[in-house]
C-alpha cells in the first residue's frame, strides 16, 4: 500500500499548489500595496513642501506648478501596474481554509467510498496461500468485497467442507444458489452440507433440496450419492443400492470414486441377503470421457496492456448448469499463444465433469491479481458440444466486466 499512498500524496500536493500559489501571490500584492501607500505619502509630503515654499515667496508660480507636475509624474511611475496586481489579490483566509479542508475531505470520502481493502486483497491473492486457514480467510474477504460473486461463495463452501465445517458450507452454498440460480449441482452441494451439519439426518429441507435437484437433473451426482448414504445409514439398503448404481454408471472407469461406491453397493447387498432379501446383480457401464482442445491467443491491441507474469485461466463452464468451472488450466501471458486440452481429468470436482454436460462455453481470463473469478481481460467462445473433436480458437480481446 505504500506506493498507493505515495501517489495519493503527490496528487494532494498538486491540488494544494492550486490553493497556496494564490496566497503567495497575494503576499506579493500586499508588498506592492504597501509600497504604493508609501509613495502616496511622499507625494503628499512633497506637495505640502511646495505649498510652503510658494506661500513664502521662495518659488514663483511657474516653479510651483512645475514642481507639482514633476511630483505627479514620479508618483505615476512608482505606482504603475499596482492597480492590476491589487485587483487580482485573493484573501488569505479562504485559500488557507481550503488547503486544510481538501485533504481532510478527500481522506474522509476515500474511507467512505474507496476500495483500499480490495487493493490490499488483490495484492494478497497474487501470493499462494500458506495453509487452508489462510485460503479460507482470503475467500471470506473475497465474498465480503464481492458479495454478488456466485463463484466466490461456491469456492468458500467447498473450502468449509474440506475443513469439516458443514454448517458454514451450507450457508455459503445457499448464497451461491441465490446468485447463480437454483442449479441442480448447487442444490446437491447445499443438501449435502445440510445433511452433515444435522449429524447425518435426512431432514425435510435436505430431502426437498435433493428432490428439486433430481427433478431438474435425474443424474445430479451429489444428490444421488447423498441419498445413497442416507439410505444406507437408515437401513434402507435397496434405496442405497438404487441411488449408488445410478451414480456409478456416470463415472469414468478410472475414477477412484467407483471403487468406494462399488464397495458400498456390495455391502448393502450383503445386508439385504442377511435379511433374506434376494438382490439382482446389474451390469454398470461408464460413459466415455470428454476432452476439448483449445488454442488461446491475445489480441494485438492488448499486448502493451498486460505483463508477462499475469495469470491466464482457461476453463470450460456449462452453458446450462453451475456457474463454477468444470475444467481449468492455468498459464501466464508469457505462454500465449498456447494450446491446451480440457478433459474430465481437469475437473475441479469429481461430480462436475465435462462429460456430464452436453454443451459448454470456453473462457480465457487474464487476472493480474491471480483471481480466477475476476480479472482485467477476457475472451469467450460460443456454446459448443462437449463431444467436439476440433481444436477451438479463443482470443482474449475484451475488458472483463462482471
Amino acid at each position: 500500500m505504500i506506493d498507493f499512498w505515495l501517489a495519493a500524496g503527490l496528487l494532494l500536493l498538486v491540488a494544494l499548489a492550486f490553493l497556496l500559489i494564490p496566497v503567495l501571490r497575494g503576499r506579493k500584492a500586499q508588498t506592492e500595496e504597501d509600497r504604493t501607500s508609501l509613495n502616496v505619502a511622499l507625494y503628499q509630503e512633497r506637495l505640502d513642501e511646495l505649498d510652503t515654499q510658494h506661500a513664502s515667496g521662495t518659488l514663483t508660480a511657474e516653479q510651483y506648478e512645475a514642481g507639482r507636475a514633476e511630483a505627479g509624474r514620479e508618483l505615476l511611475a512608482d505606482t504603475e501596474g499596482a492597480d492590476a496586481a491589487g485587483g487580482s489579490r485573493l484573501g488569505r483566509a479562504l485559500p488557507l481554509f481550503f488547503a486544510i479542508l481538501v485533504p481532510l475531505l478527500g481522506f474522509g470520502l476515500y474511507l467512505h467510498w474507496g476500495a483500499s481493502d480490495k487493493v490490499e486483497l488483490a495484492r494478497e491473492l497474487r501470493e499462494p496461500p500458506r495453509d487452508m486457514e489462510e485460503m479460507t480467510s482470503r475467500l471470506e474477504r473475497v465474498v465480503e468485497a464481492q458479495p454478488e460473486s456466485a463463484e466466490g461463495w461456491y469456492f468458500l463452501g467447498r473450502t468449509y467442507m474440506a475443513q469439516d465445517r458443514p454448517a458454514d458450507a451450507a450457508r455459503a452454498y445457499e448464497q451461491a444458489a441465490k446468485r447463480a440460480g437454483r442449479e441442480p449441482e448447487l442444490l446437491g452441494q447445499w443438501a449435502q452440507a445440510l445433511y452433515f451439519a444435522s449429524q447425518k439426518t435426512l431432514t425435510p429441507e435436505v430431502k426437498a433440496l435433493t428432490e428439486e435437484a433430481l427433478k431438474a437433473d435425474p443424474n445430479e451426482v451429489t444428490s444421488l450419492g447423498l441419498l445413497g448414504i442416507a439410505g444406507f445409514e437408515d437401513g434402507r439398503y435397496q434405496d442405497a443400492i438404487r441411488y449408488w448404481e445410478r451414480l456409478v454408471v456416470q463415472l469414468p472407469k478410472d475414477d477412484p470414486s467407483r471403487g468406494a461406491l462399488q464397495g458400498g453397493i456390495d455391502k448393502a447387498r450383503e445386508k439385504l441377503r442377511e435379511s433374506g432379501v434376494s438382490v439382482e446383480e446389474p451390469a454398470a457401464q461408464a460413459p466415455a470421457s470428454a476432452e476439448l482442445k483449445v488454442k488461446v491467443d491475445l489480441a494485438a491491441a492488448l499486448k502493451d496492456k498486460v505483463q508477462p507474469g499475469d495469470a491466464v485461466f482457461i476453463f470450460a463452464r456449462a452453458t446450462s448448469g453451475p456457474p463454477m468451472p468444470l475444467a481449468v488450466k492455468r498459464v501466464t501471458v508469457a505462454d500465449l499463444p498456447v494450446e491446451v486440452s480440457l478433459s474430465d481429468a481437469d475437473a475441479m470436482m469429481p461430480q462436475l465433469k465435462l462429460s456430464n454436460f452436453p454443451q459448454v462455453q470456453l473462457v480465457a481470463r487474464i487476472s493480474r491479481g491471480g483471481n480466477a473469478t475476476a480479472g482485467e481481460w477476457i475472451g469467450r467462445s460460443s456454446p459448443l458440444s462437449t463431444g467436439s473433436s476440433d481444436t477451438q480458437r479463443l482470443t482474449i480481446d475484451s475488458p472483463d466486466e462482471k
